[in-house]
Formats: structure tokens, C-alpha cells, sequence
């Protein structure tokens, strides 16, 4: 099996002790899965989509951002630290849809199905993944694609267990940029992943993903990814 290696610049973003990922060398381009004429096509299609979707939502998100200020104190936007393409760090943008509170030290607590430091706007734009849609500037930036496998934080556990520690296979579903949706989000695996069995069926979807790319496949993830945003389910 590939280990990948730590290059320069990776460590110099990765110096803090929680990321427990070696960043992937960019000097072996044949461990990318998506490139040459695949990765343009794909960059074409996140940059003009995400264009496309910004256009008519921008006076709605104009209007969340400032209902998110008047409901309670902090700003409009939460950013947070996930892990990206090649094992790399980037700042992923969301609309806050919790009370301004300190973080704990240690362990990253993942919202859960009726957690209490959710606002009552909050549960609205979780249920309708309305929050996620500042992650189309990220898409427009180059951290994330409309379509990959959904980035995890840095010191998320499934259960007792680090997400990296669950299976080795873990770090090869950084092999590609992380998407606003995927194929584990339309078959369902959406929410918290509070044990290792949840996030083993994620990272099969996103393995499975990566490893039969097509640009149908990204088509057709859209626009069943449309049909639980409508319905309100699977998310909180």
C-alpha cells in the first residue's frame, strides 16, 4: 500500500499536534485519480456552477446572514478547520447555526440530533442544508468541489476511536477535493458519526466515489443531492 509522504510546505501548514495526517506528496500525479483533461472539466464545471447557484441565492443569503445576527449575538458565517485535498488544511465556511460558545480543549464535540446549542433559525437552515451554501465561495477559491467526499474536522472520533485510526484506508479519501455533497450523503450516511460502523459506510461510499469518477456520476450526485434538500431530511 502507498504511504504517502510529508512534503515541505505540507508540514509547515500541519505544525499544530492534532492533525494527525501527514499531508500527500504532490510528487507521484499518478495517485491522483482526477487529472489531466478530467480535472479541468471537473474545475469548469465547480466554477461555473457555483456561479450559477450564487446568482439567485445571493439576496436569499443576504437575508439569512442577517436574520443568524438578529437572533443572537456573533456573526453570520462559522469557519472551521477541515481537512482538504492531499491531507491539507482549509479554513471551510458555513452559516452559524449555534450560540457563539468556546470551543473545549481536546476532543471536537459534533452536533448531534437535538443539540441544545442550536438556534431556532439554525435547525432551519440544518434541516434544509440552506447553512452549507457559503461553501460555494470555497468552491469558487479551489479548496472544495460541488461533488466529493464531505471534509471532516481534525479531532472528530467515531465512538472512543479518531476518524484516521478507524481504517487505514481513511487518508486515500483525501485523494480528491471534498465536496458540498457526495455519494455517501445521497445514500443517506448524513448527520453525526458516532460510531465506527457509520464512518466505515462513508468512507466505502467515498472510496467507491473516487475510484469510478465520471462526470455522469457528478451530474447525477447533484441532482439526487436536490431531492433530501427539499424534503428537509437526514440532517440536523
Amino acid at each position: 500500500m502507498y504511504q504517502p509522504a510529508a512534503s515541505p510546505i505540507g508540514k509547515a501548514l500541519l505544525s499544530s499536534a492534532e492533525f494527525a495526517l501527514p499531508p500527500i506528496s504532490y510528487a507521484r500525479p499518478s495517485y491522483w485519480p482526477i487529472s489531466g483533461w478530467r480535472a479541468v472539466v471537473k474545475r469548469a464545471i465547480d466554477i461555473v456552477g457555483a456561479l450559477v447557484l450564487l446568482i439567485p441565492l445571493a439576496l436569499p443569503m443576504l437575508v439569512a446572514a442577517a436574520v443568524i445576527c438578529l437572533e443572537s449575538p456573533g456573526g453570520a458565517l462559522f469557519r472551521q478547520r477541515r481537512i482538504g485535498f492531499g491531507n491539507l488544511p482549509f479554513e471551510m465556511w458555513k452559516f452559524r447555526t449555534m450560540r457563539d460558545h468556546a470551543a473545549e480543549p481536546g476532543r471536537l464535540a459534533q452536533a448531534t440530533r437535538y443539540d441544545t446549542r442550536v438556534t431556532r433559525f439554525g435547525q432551519l437552515l440544518r434541516r434544509s442544508s440552506f447553512d452549507e451554501l457559503p461553501q460555494l465561495f470555497n468552491v469558487l477559491h479551489g479548496d472544495m468541489s460541488l461533488v466529493g467526499p464531505r471534509p471532516h474536522a481534525p479531532g472528530c472520533y467515531a465512538g472512543a476511536t479518531p476518524f484516521e485510526l478507524v481504517t487505514p484506508h481513511y487518508p486515500a479519501r483525501h485523494r480528491v477535493k471534498p465536496g458540498m455533497t457526495g455519494l455517501a450523503q445521497i445514500r443517506g450516511w448524513r448527520g453525526e458519526t458516532d460510531t465506527k460502523d457509520k464512518l466505515l459506510r462513508r468512507v466505502e461510499c467515498d472510496l467507491e466515489y473516487i475510484d469510478n469518477w465520471s462526470l455522469r456520476m457528478d451530474i447525477a450526485i447533484l441532482a439526487r443531492s436536490v431531492v433530501p434538500v427539499f424534503a428537509m431530511q437526514n440532517a440536523y
